[in-house]
């Protein structure tokens, strides 16, 4: 195999914090807490702590394995130097898969808050085209739109959490007292729901190729990223909880809109619009983004096409992976539900990171950051969070692993003979 073209180290320590924070807040404020609170009540706040500890295990696993491994593709590559080549195709495969699924959520996400009646598909297709043409033109333009929408999307939900405590209503706290009353199944239920929204940190590893001294950035910025996150998702949850209550958090499509209306704020709900419009498109720009690298990886090591090697001579992106995967997400938006993205989303996602811990228990002291007690609970919780997603979540990601498994044998076989 020739050399392939490598890509630009332009990206600094701001730059990969925001990417990942872009990449999470869109997912977790306006898409996951209403399945959530659907199937754990105000029991998610316990499945979101459960999440974030998960997703803490696994974001010290993935800054580690960044800081041996500062090259594209994440888990991936990791997954082949670590454990050997099915094991990395298997995270590689999930993470495509599962942030496939995650990119149409995004832009139905987007369109829902936006579109006229009637078109929310047409309008979620026309804004992966956008963004997509974004990252066509090199990552930097990429990292600056990120910083822009992501300080306006932080302004809009401080905005909503001021006139959601300001409002007519009183926020309920006492009723939040209940944790317990949908069982611990529907907790678990609703933390490998809500790891769909912590999962954005992936990202910045998948970047490593494009980032100034990988070996320190990259695990500075996922740490940051990834508490920035919780931090937003806390406060969101608590005042969504008390003031619209479980019932209504989990029949909204809309949470922020409806926080503002209940609490007599009605005028405000244009402006959560916009905010959650622009949440969704930069978690989009930035999951076409580690997409696009991911899928450069696995090309580059004959587990997709050789066409998704490209990498623009001027531009220096991945714009063959970056394109092809835009036309998969458009298909899908026009096929697939929401709700049932998040969950598809989850467990490739979980997948993923199980190949991280079990990678990142295996590297010696020279190149340890964290204790692997780490490791072993989050891979614990991987497991644990994926036997608790929804049926139809479990079924149709297995059948899709296999599928890719197939594939695999089949392209490892025409390669040796």
């Amino acid at each position: 195999m020739t050399n392939p073209p490598s890509l630009s180290r332009r990206l600094g320590l701001f730059d990969a914090i925001a990417i990942g924070v872009g990449s999470m807040v869109g997912a977790g404020v306006f898409a996951a807490f209403a399945p959530a609170s659907a199937v754990a009540g105000t029991g998610l706040l316990i499945g979101l702590a459960i999440a974030a500890v998960v997703a803490f295990c696994n974001a010290t696993s993935s800054a580690q394995l960044a800081a041996q491994y500062p090259t594209s593709g994440g888990t991936y590559i990791y997954g082949r130097e670590r454990l050997g080549e099915w094991p990395g195709f298997l995270a590689g495969w999930s993470f495509v898969i599962g942030k496939t699924a995650s990119s149409a959520a995004m832009a139905l996400v987007f369109a829902a808050y936006v579109a006229p009646v009637g078109y929310t598909k047409v309008v979620a297709v026309l804004a992966i085209v956008a963004l997509t043409a974004v990252n066509y033109f090199g990552i930097t333009r990429t990292a600056v739109l990120t910083k822009i929408l992501v300080a306006a999307v932080l302004t809009v939900l401080v905005v909503g959490v001021v006139l959601g405590l300001t409002g007519s209503i009183e926020p309920n706290v006492a009723g939040l007292g209940s944790f317990a009353d949908s069982g611990w199944y529907g907790i678990l239920q609703s933390a490998g729901l809500l790891f769909f929204a912590f999962a954005g940190y992936a990202r910045i590893a998948t970047l490593g190729e494009e980032v100034v001294r990988p070996e320190r950035t990259i695990p500075r910025a996922i740490v940051s990223a990834l508490g920035i996150a919780l931090l937003v998702y806390a406060v969101i949850a608590l005042i969504l909880l008390s003031v619209l209550g479980s019932d209504s958090l989990a029949s909204s499509s809309a949470p922020l809109v409806d926080l503002v209306v209940a609490s007599g704020h009605s005028w405000a709900s244009p402006l959560m619009r916009i905010g959650a419009a622009l949440a969704a498109l930069g978690a989009l720009l930035a999951l076409i983004a580690g997409i696009g690298r991911t899928s450069l990886a696995m090309a580059r090591h004959d587990d997709l096409p050789s066409y998704l090697t490209a990498v623009h001579p001027r531009y220096s992106v991945p714009h063959r992976a970056e394109i092809t995967l835009a036309v998969i997400v458009c298909v899908l938006v026009l096929v697939i539900d929401l709700r049932n993205a998040i969950g598809f989303s989850s467990f490739g996602v979980l997948l993923y990171y199980l190949v991280a811990n079990l990678s990142a228990h295996t590297q010696d002291t020279e190149n340890r950051r964290y204790p692997k007690v780490l490791q072993i609970v989050g891979s614990i919780g991987c497991v644990v969070l994926i036997a608790t997603l929804p049926a139809t979540s479990i079924a149709v990601g297995t059948v899709v692993v296999v599928l890719g498994v197939a594939y695999r044998l089949i392209r490892v076989r025409q390669l040796f003979t």
